[in-house]
């Protein structure tokens, strides 16, 4: 737990520095007062994020990625030293003593949390070995050769990488998805300020649900995956626009930069694509004023963002974004085969309806969705068919606008739509849990926070009149969505407790839990010794480098760092 809470103090300052520095050079050209120090925190991520990734596309992501690292912010630390004073010093003025100790409690609740827990089965797959290779050889051409998993490439993957610590020479540790989850428990107690005030809005519904999952992922987010991280970063972004809106905020810059930082999740994990919807917004906006300048620079963060994940695509793979063969630009020598993508892309839809055999890809949804439904958890269940029924609602809500039904805010659908629309993505291609449960829950929440927000009059700007005035049926609506508020963050607050108990262990309170490695054989590729699991398909971190089975390679040159290509048949 001690590593955990050192490693997380370094990313804390060093994101939040190069997050300052970023949004106050752009603000600089574009006026706006960021009014969250979160935002700082998350511009950083980006930033390390894409920086780490470019950084491998050069070398491996160690000691001296981070010596640079501590250089740029040690640069800026200096030059706005002035600015960062004041910005902490008020800051701290509106700090009272309880709220900051809250926050520590968390973050010591959070940190005890990764640094123990259940290791993700992927993470044993292909996850560890993933983040291995980008910290001693940053990217390898053909690397998917070696086991077709290596080339999903998730842009988490890098961030892992580069705050491992692995270049200390004792173990890698994996703290970036805890360290986000705590973010986000620290945003949603913006809840407690709406309960206390005996209102909600269609924020504090996503914050509810988001403090739902943290609770759910509370023992598994000691394992780096890319599930965790593409979760918190859609509730993040759906919070912080929900929040934008209800405040009035007409600026476009933090709209912007919000759909920015969904390029970013679309590098984490492809099935958030549909999350890029909310460009409309800020697109429409900044058309219609005509200012070309800002349109051009927001454009180019999103490439800039969204680049050395193409490039490392390209390097790891041969093609521009795996599995997906529909896009062939490149003839690579070390191109993965278009058969075994086409294979790896089925095998991933079929696994998440419920199927091992990927010749069942061709069923219809109508065969296959009622199965599926019904092998679901019964919690699952209820959320994935609350958020059907809250699609339909959505529909027929945005036809009524068309015809002038409802008379209502188009911002606030289209958010509802996008998280709709991801939601059917998701249940029409790979629908696990896991995947894409971020959009069953967020369907259903922004869908019941707007009808709560019509049936009480919040969204009319309303939400602070007493009492008085008001319809017996609207006060009642209003009590009984605070009474079910509070007991369901009581019960999950409770079983988080529980959970805790029962598993406790008295370990890792120094050094956080190491990944799992399994019992491995070797072999021998060109004088290049790799291995592969006695049992089963997962190896770990340790044995390297490895695959599930024995992989028919060869070198591109004369070793590793060259990369690999399919092995030709012998004549």
């Amino acid at each position: 737990m001690v590593s955990v809470i050192l490693i997380w103090i370094y990313i804390l300052i060093t994101t939040f520095i190069i997050g300052y520095g970023v949004l106050r050079l752009i603000t600089r050209h574009f006026p706006y007062q960021v009014k969250n120090g979160d935002a700082y925190v998350l511009c950083g991520i980006v930033c390390v994020t894409v920086y780490a990734q470019f950084f491998s596309l050069f070398a491996g992501v160690g000691l001296l990625a981070n010596g640079v690292l501590c250089v740029v912010c040690a640069g800026i630390l200096w030059r706005e030293r002035k600015n960062l004073k004041a910005l902490f010093s008020a800051g701290l003025g509106k700090r009272v003593c309880g709220r900051i100790l809250l926050i520590v409690g968390i973050f010591l609740l959070f940190a005890y949390g990764t640094s123990r827990g259940m290791i993700h089965y992927d993470t044993g797959l292909y996850h560890a070995q993933s983040i291995r290779w980008i910290e001693e050889y940053g990217v390898v051409k053909g690397l998917g050769n070696l086991h077709c998993r290596l080339a999903y490439n998730s842009a988490a993957f890098a961030l892992s990488a580069l705050y491992s610590m692995a270049f200390l020479g004792g173990r890698s540790f994996h703290c970036c998805a805890g360290f986000l989850a705590f973010l986000l428990a620290v945003i949603c107690l913006k809840t407690g300020d709406s309960l206390r005030l005996g209102r909600l809005r269609t924020s504090d519904f996503a914050r509810v649900m988001c403090v739902y999952y943290l609770v759910n992922i509370f023992d598994e987010m000691v394992s780096p995956a890319s599930d965790y991280f593409m979760v918190l970063i859609a509730f993040y972004i759906v919070i912080r626009w929900l929040e934008l809106l209800e405040s009035g905020e007409q600026t476009i810059l933090p709209y912007a930069l919000l759909c920015v930082l969904g390029v970013f999740l679309l590098t984490v994990k492809l099935s958030a694509a549909l999350i890029l919807l909310l460009v409309i917004y800020p697109a429409y906006r900044l058309l219609r004023e005509k200012k070309w300048r800002e349109t051009f620079v927001y454009f180019g963060l999103g490439i800039v963002t969204a680049l050395p994940y193409l490039i490392r695509n390209v390097v790891i793979s041969g093609w521009l974004v795996y599995p997906f063969t529909q896009i062939d630009l490149f003839s690579a020598a070390w191109k993965i085969p278009k058969g075994v993508a086409d294979y790896d892309a089925r095998e991933i839809q079929v696994w998440g309806r419920g199927y091992t055999d990927v010749s069942r890809f061709e069923i219809p949804v109508r065969e296959w969705l009622p199965g599926w439904f019904r092998g679901l958890a019964g919690i699952d269940r209820l959320f994935v068919a609350a958020a059907a029924v809250s699609v339909l609602l959505l529909f027929l809500y945005a036809v009524g606008m068309l015809f002038r039904w409802w008379r209502r805010r188009w911002e606030l659908l289209l958010v509802q739509g996008t998280v709709a629309a991801s939601f059917l993505f998701w249940l029409c291609t790979s629908p696990l849990m896991r995947y894409g449960c971020v959009y069953v829950y967020l369907t259903f929440a922004v869908a019941l926070g707007g009808i709560y927000e019509t049936v009480t009059g919040c969204e009319d700007g309303r939400s602070d009149e007493t009492e008085r005035g008001r319809s017996l049926w609207q006060t009642m609506v209003k009590r009984a969505a605070l009474a079910l508020t509070i007991l369901l963050l009581l019960y999950k607050g409770l079983a988080l407790g529980r959970g805790i108990l029962a598993s406790y262990e008295n370990a890792y309170w120094l050094v956080q839990k190491d990944y799992e490695n399994y019992e491995t054989l070797s072999y021998q590729i060109e004088g290049v010794t790799f291995y592969y699991p006695v049992q089963g398909d997962q190896v770990g971190y340790d044995s390297f480098p490895s695959s599930p089975a024995k992989a028919e390679i060869s070198f591109l040159g004369e070793g590793l760092a060259d990369g690999f290509i399919v092995k030709e048949p012998e004549l």
